[in-house]
């Protein structure tokens, strides 16, 4: 009787994990190279979306390109009987509030939210930005087409929005395209803040800001490698936080930091053929995105790029000069690799949003003892299998080793010295997947 039932929990367990391949699966496959080829060329014939251009054109200017966005979402709720809700989440700003901010603008962004079934009111987000620039940011009447910088990221967005938009999940995703992110990441800010305001869950942003050109400035060429930038620990943190990790770690285990992880465990297992690079900086030198408003406010957020950056053809001019094509042009977009980025956001939000909520108190122990010992409050979701036990080499970028430890609320590794090793806990669904990671955020000594 026990082995009928030990065979019949493998045959469940093994049938979760292999529609958890499946679902993911048919989702990379779903994902158009033609159709973001298509939104990219569309966003391109606006001539320019500076955040301060016009607004009233049906053709030019970012109005225009805000009001297709709009109607992209809208079409694409109408194709799921109404399941995305569409809206502009507007932000009013005065010269006074930016040194880029040379006239009064509405920044206005584009929002589409997909519900979840279980936890309307958690979220995992993804964006793209609507604005362009040349080389003057101020100069929003030239020609500013803004192909890979940030059409690549806008398209993308949209066409995630298409592919996950035929499916259900637990928690809510949200599509949106954010604007004033070349003025000063104006349209992040104000969305973080409605954020705040509304009482949003978030579990993290996806920030998708240029991601699609192969070919750096340094010559090399390389359409499979690509950069997650996320902060160590998140910036609002209390000074009894910062002090508990002087003495007992955590300065790369921030929730941004396991947000990248998490991406990079999801690309290894999915899509083997990538090669997801995690830097360990909030952005570039000197340069931002649209994630780090959220990330100001203490949620977590990260930034999905190509690898190598051409910057001969970021914010410039349109020009030849010195026998180079300078300009943000649609010729220095590879639709292929674009595709390949928008299936790596497409699979992590599918991931998280079918995902139960992550443990919220996750206590450890075994201060100069043989094993480390953990507590945690169970999550109150009856779609929940168990929790997962994660532990690393203090000097390794990613979680090396895991245990299932079942629906249990402690668990003793044993033979695993707490000194040696940093540690982490996942909730695992009935479906097969699991939260992003928690570190642990007390101790106990027992």
């Amino acid at each position: 009787m026990l082995r009928l039932l030990l065979l019949f929990l493998f045959i469940s367990f093994a049938s979760v994990k292999a529609q958890e391949k499946f679902n993911l699966y048919n989702i990379i496959d779903n994902v158009s190279s033609k159709r973001i080829e298509n939104d990219i060329k569309t966003l391109v014939s606006f001539g320019t979306r500076h955040t301060l251009s016009d607004t009233l054109s049906k053709v030019r200017g970012i109005g225009a390109a805000r009001r297709w966005i709009k109607s992209e979402f809208d079409n694409i709720s109408k194709d799921c009987d109404g399941c995305l809700e569409v809206f502009y989440q507007k932000n009013y700003f005065e010269p006074k509030d930016g040194e880029r901010i040379v006239k009064s603008v509405w920044i206005n962004n584009v929002v589409a939210i997909q519900r979840g079934t279980s936890h309307p009111n958690r979220f995992i987000i993804m964006s793209g930005d609507i604005d362009s620039r040349i080389s003057n940011p101020n100069n929003y009447t030239d020609n500013s087409p803004g192909a890979n910088d940030n059409a690549s990221g806008m398209a993308g967005t949209i066409e995630v929005a298409r592919v996950l938009s035929k499916y259900t999940f637990e928690n809510s995703i949200i599509y949106v395209g954010l604007s004033g992110e070349e003025q000063g990441l104006f349209g992040g800010k104000g969305l973080a803040a409605y954020a705040k305001k509304e009482g949003w869950e978030i579990i993290g942003i996806l920030n998708n800001d240029m991601i699609g050109n192969i070919k750096g400035v340094d010559g090399v060429i390389d359409n499979r490698t690509f950069r997650i930038f996320s902060e160590p620990v998140p910036a609002n943190e209390t000074e009894i936080q910062r002090k508990a990790r002087r003495f007992y770690g955590g300065e790369v285990d921030g929730i941004s930091r396991q947000l990248a992880r998490y991406i990079h465990k999801n690309v290894k297992k999915f899509m083997p053929e990538m090669n997801p690079i995690m830097i360990y900086r909030l952005d570039r030198f000197g340069r931002g995105g649209h994630h780090r408003p959220f990330n100001d406010l203490g949620y977590a957020g990260i930034r999905i790029m190509e690898a190598h950056e051409n910057y001969t053809m970021q914010h410039q001019d349109i020009r030849f000069e010195n026998d180079i094509a300078y300009g943000d042009v649609i010729e220095g977009v590879d639709f292929e690799y674009a595709k390949k980025l928008t299936s790596v956001n497409a699979i992590n939000l599918a991931s998280l949003a079918w995902a139960p909520p992550a443990v919220k108190n996750f206590s450890i122990g075994g201060i100069v003892q043989a094993s480390a010992k953990f507590k945690w409050e169970k999550v109150d979701d009856p779609k929940i299998s168990g929790y997962k036990i994660y532990w690393r080499d203090t000097t390794s970028p990613t979680w090396q080793y895991e245990r299932f430890v079942g629906d249990v609320n402690s668990h003793k590794l044993k033979g695993i010295v707490i000194d040696n090793f940093f540690f982490g806990i996942s909730t695992v669904g009935k479906n097969g997947f699991e939260s992003e990671v928690v570190f642990p955020n007390s101790i106990f000594n027992e």
